[in-house]
């Protein structure tokens, strides 16, 4: 398993996630790497994250090679567009995902991409 996924599972167990407070739920990732697939375990709990690699029943499971996980993990891929390419599986309670979806750094880039009509008369 490559170091930015376990870098991001150490430091979601480390610290309070404020913006998970209203969730409970349990959240299982497999991360495949070539022929092996490795499981991290998300158990949350208002806010508190326990992470480990054997939990409870998942409320969700959530399916993705190393390669696109670390991708999102660098801000190089949105999870949900991930998830709308097929790219990341989702099965079960798809709001768990959507919560989640905060602890991902945003897309890199963006600022240096062209604005649709819409957004641009927004601004």
């Amino acid at each position: 398993m490559a170091d930015p996924a376990r870098q991001f599972f150490k430091r979601l167990a480390e610290q309070h996630q404020p913006f998970l407070e209203s969730i409970t739920g349990v959240v299982r990732f497999d991360i495949a790497d070539g022929g092996r697939t490795e499981q991290w375990y998300l158990q949350i709990r208002k806010g508190d994250v326990t992470v480990s690699h054997k939990g409870p029943e998942p409320d969700c499971v959530l399916s993705v090679d190393v390669a696109a996980f670390d991708a999102i993990l660098a801000g190089e891929m949105n999870a949900m567009a991930a998830v709308l390419r097929g790219t990341l599986r989702v099965q079960g309670k798809v709001v768990l995902l959507t919560a989640l979806q905060r602890l991902f750094p945003g897309t890199t880039g963006a600022a240096d991409r062209p604005v649709a009509g819409y957004a641009r008369r927004q601004s």
